[in-house]
């Protein structure tokens, strides 16, 4: 039997029984961790109120072997709030929509519970602080925390050079399953004509550059978030459910 504590994200809740719940966490030190709070579903429960979505949280558990992932689901017996993200983005269909597609963006790449994704924890934390706080636009935090996601998870695409025959560009041509811009000599069916302003949008996000971001016109970023969609689509062999209500 043995105790283990970390901190984390809470990805969601399951209903499990009459009064405890199933929460998966992303966690720092353990990646994905699918763990029993029993008794949470109380009216009166200050401990389940901690174990909500979006909350980031110092969190005990109580496992009986000598692993936090084994056999068996481990406890969850405490936790303590390091920042209630989730009050300043569920009052806010954007921002909850946005964070709703982050949040299992974040469990799909993290296929394997108890292997730590201490990148892929990092990029949650602070696409959810920045979220939360409003500092930009919802769909240009959500677009950057998944290209971001992509390129930590080895699938960062380029927006520029040629992703086939490495073609200093700009290039025209955007493929998805070829890994972005492409140049005339590589292009392949399916292949799409991107505005030159809508892949300017996303090297942006991808690097950081918040100025050329926030200063982009509505309708790239619309371009420029279909692109994004599509290329995550490609490399996680089926879509996000929550992308289709993400406000655009």
């Amino acid at each position: 039997m043995s105790l283990f504590r970390d901190d984390g994200i809470v990805l969601r809740t399951q209903k499990l029984g009459e009064a405890d719940r199933i929460i998966t966490l992303l966690t720092r030190g353990h990646g994905r961790v699918r763990a029993v709070a029993r008794g949470v579903r109380r009216t009166k429960s200050k401990f389940g109120a901690r174990l909500e979505p979006f909350s980031h949280v110092d969190v005990q558990f109580f496992s009986k072997g000598s692993e936090l992932v084994g056999r068996g689901l481990p406890l969850c017996t405490q936790s303590e709030t390091i920042a209630p993200y989730g009050g300043g983005i569920v009052t806010d269909y954007g921002r909850y929509t946005a964070g709703t597609a982050m949040l299992e963006t974040a469990e799909r790449f993290t296929d394997h519970e108890g292997e730590p994704a201490v990148q892929q924890y990092l990029l949650l934390v602070g696409a959810l602080r920045t979220l939360a706080r409003g500092e930009h636009a919802p769909p240009l935090v959500l677009d950057a925390f998944l290209l971001r996601s992509l390129a930590v998870n080895g699938y960062a695409p380029s927006f520029t050079d040629c992703a086939k025959c490495g073609m200093p560009g700009p290039n025209r041509f955007f493929s998805v399953a070829s890994g972005g811009s492409i140049c005339p000599d590589c292009r392949v069916p399916g292949s799409v004509v991107p505005s030159p302003q809508a892949l300017e949008l996303l090297g942006a996000l991808l690097t950081g550059d918040w100025e050329t971001a926030d200063a982009c016109e509505a309708r790239y970023v619309r371009e420029g978030s279909g692109l994004v969609s599509a290329y995550l689509h490609w490399h996680l062999e089926r879509g996000l459910r929550s992308l289709r209500f993400v406000e655009k």
